[in-house]
């Protein structure tokens, strides 16, 4: 006997223009669980992760972007855009949870999963 599995329903918010966030920049979104930092990378690409460092809480969206990466400024941890996993040394001592994100038309969009 199979047992279906429910997908989980993400309802997206529209949370500003690609053109909002700087080019190797970031920007902080408030959100209910917490706040996300949505960054741009120099390719144009766009990635969000909850607005903490998984070492000592530092906000994120205030770090430098480094290719795919942020550097934490609080204590220079790397932080993988993609997994939120710190890189080098710190991988596995915790991460950053990656919210779900997507671009249409120039437009940013946040994803909040329900159920």
């Amino acid at each position: 006997m199979n047992a279906l599995v429910k997908e989980p329903v993400v309802a997206w918010t529209d949370v500003g223009a690609v053109t909002d966030v700087p080019l190797r920049g970031a920007r902080r979104v408030p959100a209910p669980g917490g706040d996300i930092a949505v960054f741009r990378t120099g390719d144009n690409q766009i990635f969000a992760l909850r607005d903490k460092c998984p070492h000592k809480g530092g906000p994120l969206s205030q770090g430098i972007v480094h290719g795919h990466a942020v550097a934490c400024p609080l204590h220079n941890w790397s932080i993988e855009l993609a997994t939120g996993e710190p890189l080098g040394a710190d991988r596995g001592k915790g991460c950053a949870p990656v919210a779900p994100v997507k671009v249409v038309d120039g437009r940013i969009l946040l994803g909040v999963v329900r159920g």
